[in-house]
């Protein structure tokens, strides 16, 4: 059996009212296991809630069981739950919420089908194309796979590399134009705050 590292148990809550504390966080997540770590992040120089936390499972199968059970609502308040992602990750989009996967580096011969198959343990896939070039009627060596719920996507970043047919491909969130423009802004915005 594979141990999991802590990324892949943990699970980020955003929207927490800022009357949340780490007991009532972690009281609510421990119906879907053993929480070994809990936080609810403060500001500094205020010691007052961020309005978001962290909750880290014993294992990665508890992160899923409370994913499965969403919508959650703390303290009479809806609030975001997703995976962690890598902090230190250098794609602005890795922390987006999305839907869709860009799948790229797919040789030539990679049917949607076998993507679809390939993807299809991570949740309900709605949509899956290798994209064919109009010119040549073969692939230009990319697609998409669309899911119905964004945890699927945030499932097949956390695990890499992926594998098919013995050939590493490349998996991005795929982003629309204006997730896009949006993920510029908080850059340059981050770049000048610096």
């Amino acid at each position: 059996r594979r141990v999991h590292g802590e990324q892949d148990r943990k699970l980020f809550i955003g929207g927490l009212p800022l009357s949340t504390d780490v007991d009532t966080l972690r009281e609510f997540f421990e119906k879907w296991g053993t929480i070994v770590d809990c936080v609810v992040m403060k500001d500094r120089n205020t010691g007052r809630s961020r309005g978001f936390g962290f909750v880290t499972y014993q294992d990665m199968s508890m992160v899923d069981e409370a994913q499965r059970h969403r919508p959650h609502n703390i303290d009479k308040r809806d609030v975001e739950t997703k995976r962690a992602m890598p902090r230190d990750d250098p794609n602005p989009e890795t922390h987006m919420t999305v839907n869709r996967l860009f799948v790229g580096s797919l040789r030539r011969d990679i049917t949607s089908d076998e993507l679809r198959d390939y993807f299809d343990e991570y949740g309900t896939i709605t949509d899956c194309e290798v994209v064919i070039s109009k010119e040549t009627g073969e692939s230009r060596g990319f697609g998409f796979v669309s899911f119905d719920d964004y945890d699927a996507v945030d499932r097949a970043i956390l695990k890499k590399p992926h594998m098919i047919n013995k050939c590493r491909i490349d998996v991005k969130k795929a982003l629309t134009k204006e997730q896009i423009n949006v993920s510029r802004r908080k850059e340059e915005d981050l770049a000048r705050a610096r």
